[in-house]
């Protein structure tokens, strides 16, 4: 007979003591339109406390002090100046900068340029969203740069943009019953019509220009809003640098001891000019901005190339894999993986992804390999590929000597003639303005026009805009741009880029690797024909 042990009481006590869950979860704030506070403040008795500073002050008091967070909390607010002064020695003197992260902001910006969105957007742990110019048919609505005014060629750059935004309308009012009748099938059902009114609207803007109006509503937390606003001081565009003031303005009102470091520097000021110098000696033909330069674009440049990629990326990422499962240094797993024969590599890596599904992204050993790509893109294209902030993306000026980006269904509808004109005249208002207001110059350009940007992205970073950017919701010319990146980065890393492609592929993908298809499949509406090439 088995004789069961006796636990003794104080075990069974002991037992229970630390079997019970201490757990306690407080929603400490969540944002609230300002409107609201200041409703709420009018009908309260007057406070000090309604500020971010307390948030960001007493959570830097966790990693010292041993009170609850909710404790820690309630003290803050009780003592609003102190958790100022903390919040300004723990910043300032003591350098630890991310407790400014936990306050956040939220802001309207409208009316500003296409030009200056771009600039609001390159800072990366923010959230944007943004008038879509795809979505939205517009007005006439336009700045008119303080450098313009002040060069006195306000006529000729007015003039200009009018003319842009004419014909955009008129591409419209043409486009609309051309994509109506080409697209029939669609056009029958009416739950179609805004997907195709959409179509025209995306292939007109490529006639308006960067200094078109539109809004982004930005959330940022301040530790980030302090970077954008030290480097907004040390901008060239007199658009930045108000929005600057103004943004800074506000937030100063309400959370002061939080956003500290906000003159502009030499560093952001100063270093690109200094670069630029530096490099003029190096390359023939170079001059500074306003002057005449030699050729810029080498002759076959393509639009989209593999610049470089990591040497050996399947191999690496499938170390990286190997070195999270098992007790191993990484360089026995990645001499292992050379070892493998190609089969036996490629069940890794379907292990890896067997269990992923459509709105998943692959594990994150799959940021051991990276590929950077040259590319040449229009404006339109380059709006929606500055979104993807996970990335390293650098660009060069727009340039009229790169030429233009003219989607064919502008030819199709026979306004290639009259569009190509307004490039012309578009490229002598730049021309002119150019000597006179430097950068500002950049407002007259239109969508069409084009940079050379270089990007940088893991393959799990490439997995997320590909899943994006090639599927049929896509414009069509970000996702004629992302394919061919897939498609090169296929034949550099075969393995690791099994799954790659858009939303509505995903289930043929996923059959041709596993012979089934996945648990989940995209929602119906993806799966609608792509247009081709803008047709």
């Amino acid at each position: 007979m088995q004789v069961q042990p006796v636990i003794p009481r104080v075990d069974i006590f002991v037992l229970c003591f630390y079997g019970k869950s201490s757990m306690r979860v407080v929603l400490a704030g969540y944002n609230v339109d300002k409107e609201v506070i200041d409703e709420l403040k009018r009908h309260s008795p007057a406070r000090d406390d309604v500020t971010p500073e307390t948030l960001s002050a007493s959570y830097a008091r966790i990693s010292r002090d041993p009170r609850p967070a909710d404790e820690l909390r309630a003290i803050a607010r009780q003592e609003v100046e102190r958790a100022r002064r903390s919040n300004l020695a723990i910043i300032f003197k003591m350098g630890h900068h991310s407790v400014a992260e936990h306050a956040v902001f939220n802001f309207d910006i409208i009316g500003v340029s296409r030009l200056a969105l771009e600039e609001i957007e390159k800072f990366r742990l923010c959230a944007y969203t943004e008038k879509s110019q795809r979505y939205i048919k517009l007005g006439d609505d336009f700045i008119i740069p303080e450098e313009v005014r002040g060069a006195g060629l306000e006529r000729a750059y007015v003039r200009t943009i009018r003319a842009q935004n004419s014909l955009y309308h008129g591409l419209y009012e043409k486009l609309k019953p051309y994509l109506f009748n080409k697209y029939r099938e669609l056009a029958e059902n009416p739950k179609n019509h805004p997907v195709l009114e959409g179509w025209a609207k995306e292939d007109a803007r490529y006639a308006v220009s960067l200094a078109t109006e539109g809004q982004v509503g930005l959330t940022i937390n301040a530790r980030n809003l302090e970077l954008l606003i030290r480097r907004f001081a040390a901008k060239k565009l007199a658009e930045l640098r108000e929005l600057n003031n103004r943004i800074h303005a506000l937030a100063r009102e309400v959370a002061p001891s939080i956003i500290l470091f906000i003159e502009a520097t030499d560093f952001n000021a100063r270093t690109y000019d200094e670069l630029e110098e530096a490099a003029q000696p190096l390359f023939r033909g170079g001059g500074r901005a306003g002057e005449k330069r030699g050729p810029r674009r080498s002759a076959g440049e393509e639009e989209v190339t593999l610049a470089e990629a990591t040497l050996d990326g399947d191999d690496r990422i499938l170390a990286a894999l190997l070195h999270t499962s098992i007790a191993l240094p990484y360089s026995l797993c990645l001499r292992r993986v050379r070892w493998l024969t190609p089969a036996e590599k490629k069940e890794i890596i379907k292990t890896a992804l067997r269990h992923m599904e459509f709105y998943d992204f692959p594990p994150r050993e799959f940021e051991y390999a990276d590929l950077t790509f040259s590319l040449l893109v229009s404006a339109s294209c380059f709006a929606q590929l500055k979104r993807h902030r996970m990335a390293t993306l650098t660009a060069q000026d727009y340039d009229p000597a790169l030429g233009v980006t003219m989607p064919p269904t502008i030819e199709a509808i026979g306004a290639d003639r009259e569009f190509r004109e307004l490039i012309v005249r578009t490229n002598e208002t730049y021309a002119t303005l150019l000597p006179k207001t430097g950068p500002a110059a950049a407002y007259v350009l239109t969508n069409a026009h084009r940079r050379r940007a270089l990007l940088k992205v893991n393959v799990r970073e490439l997995y997320h805009i590909s899943r994006l950017r090639e599927d049929p919701t896509a414009q069509w010319e970000i996702r004629e741009i992302v394919g061919r990146m897939t498609d090169l980065a296929r034949k550099e890393m075969p393995l690791s880029c099994l799954l790659l492609g858009g939303k509505d592929r995903y289930p043929d993908l996923y059959k041709k690797v596993f012979g089934k298809l996945p648990k989940i499949t995209p929602p119906s509406y993806l799966k609608q024909e792509p247009r081709k090439s803008g047709m």
